[in-house]
């Protein structure tokens, strides 16, 4: 036994007609679709269900999977207490992927428990699902700040797991989609919304998921989607397996894309180990990139890999180009995973005897001692993208008139507080949202007035 089959589904409080009160009529075709989608789940009888939602535990760097053994919630916080749930968690798949996780050093597991209630991420696809079939166990899992390679991981030792206990086992994939999709709508609208919702249906019509691993963080940041790592996980349930498929509906009416399709398990098939073909993919561009790494980012990668590796400080090379060793400047050493930030650390002015001394401190502080991320794993230097800016010395400007935020990058202070931004960073298109990322940087409020400015320039190594 393993996963049997998988079903991707939103969660909108109001598809509930207890929450909608009439309003859910105007998502009639999303209810059909998930009644189906439900009756669907019943004819495969699973032994277990698990399920990914956003909106249950997140850590930036841990998949938090609900322990114990059973949990409960209701829909109050949408004037629906009458509506309860009760859930009969499958301990023994969770201690079981729990130690899969640290057997292979992967950051999954139960600790961190802040609340034991159910989400409506977890309860709007139980309400369904229930009123077919109630004779399963579930696992609840987490999303992460993670890439989404490593959502896809997850999902590839849930099946693992799966298979080992002889489980059938049903993957709910519980997500919505854009929630930009309508300028009426709560959120508002932007571009990336409707395009969003178009290439993921796109995507998830076809079965296509490691395309999944191709959508780059700020398009999906902009389109502000919350189910695409539920469906990055739901994807690695189903790595190497052959699909039926079928795309059931796709609705925005709210201005929040709600999409649903199943998936039936009817064999395996070694051409659809998609995350290893991916990897492949992506191990190609990354060798090609390194092959054109300048001498600025060889030395920051020689020095992660040797104090990863061995915690070894090298001394820099003889042939370094002349301004490498005879200038000073402050340098920032960026890590990118999977088109993910994996660590920056920098200095705003030169605290080292020349440039070289400089990226060698902050390529180790970036891949050991950002605070954001865990430290960068021996398994992880492979695929690690790395750039070196290197900075021009601030000067103070009046106002924010004087930036630009492709060419500058900014400082603002008060006081003993700082806050640095570099310039032209992916998803960060106004020099409104420049200072405003720069102010939280500095502990200082977005309504600040009395600051001081600063910009500077970088030489981008990549």
């Amino acid at each position: 036994m393993s996963v049997v089959g998988a079903i991707m589904v939103p969660h909108p409080p109001i598809i509930l007609p207890e929450v909608g009160r009439g309003e859910e009529k105007k998502i009639a075709a999303s209810d059909s679709a998930y009644r189906k989608a439900a009756a669907f789940a019943a004819e495969l009888k699973p032994d277990t269900i698990v399920l990914s939602s956003p909106h249950t535990i997140l850590y930036a760097d841990y998949f938090h999977i609900s322990p114990g053994k059973s949990a409960q919630g209701d829909m109050g916080q949408f004037r629906a207490p009458q509506l309860r749930f009760q859930v009969s968690y499958d301990s023994e798949f969770t201690a079981e992927l729990s130690d899969l996780a640290e057997r292979e050093d992967f950051p999954a597991g139960t600790l961190g428990e802040r609340r034991a209630e159910l989400d409506h991420g977890t309860m709007i696809p139980l309400y369904y699902i229930d009123q077919f079939y109630s004779d399963y166990r579930l696992v609840r899992v987490g999303l992460s700040g993670l890439p989404l390679s490593d959502h896809y991981r997850l999902g590839q030792m849930i099946g693992q797991t799966a298979e080992k206990l002889g489980r059938r086992v049903l993957f709910v994939g519980s997500g919505d989609l854009s929630h930009k999709l309508l300028e009426e709508g709560p959120y508002g609208f932007a571009p990336e919304g409707p395009a969003y919702d178009e290439r993921v249906m796109d995507v998830m019509g076809r079965a296509a998921f490691d395309e999944l691993l191709d959508f780059e963080e700020s398009f999906c940041e902009k389109a502000a989607e919350c189910g695409h790592r539920s469906f990055c996980i739901m994807a690695g349930a189903l790595d190497g397996r052959r699909l039926e498929t079928e795309r059931l509906s796709h609705e925005g009416t709210f201005g929040v894309g709600y999409g649903v399709c199943t998936y039936l398990v009817t064999g395996d098939d070694r051409e659809r180990r998609l995350l290893d073909k991916w990897r492949a993919r992506r191990r190609q561009i990354l060798d090609e990139r390194r092959q054109r790494e300048d001498p600025w980012v060889k030395l920051a990668r020689a020095e992660i890999e040797a104090w990863v590796r061995g915690q070894r400080r090298i001394e820099p090379p003889e042939e370094l180009p002349t301004e490498m060793c005879s200038e000073q400047a402050g340098v920032f050493v960026s890590l990118h995973k999977d088109g993910r930030l994996r660590g920056c650390i920098g200095t705003m002015q030169p605290v080292q005897g020349c440039v070289a001394e400089e990226i060698i401190e902050n390529a180790i502080s970036a891949s050991t001692k950002d605070p954001r991320f865990s430290p960068v794993r021996v398994d992880e230097l492979d695929a690690l993208e790395i750039s070196v800016d290197v900075l021009s010395s601030p000067e103070k400007i009046r106002s924010k008139d004087e930036l630009d935020v492709k060419r500058y990058g900014v400082i603002v202070s008060k006081g003993w507080k700082r806050g640095l931004l570099l310039p032209n960073l992916d998803g960060v298109d106004t020099v409104d949202e420049q200072v405003s990322i720069a102010l939280r940087k500095a502990g200082l409020s977005e309504r600040e007035k009395n600051y001081e400015l600063e910009r500077f320039e970088v030489v981008r190594h990549v």
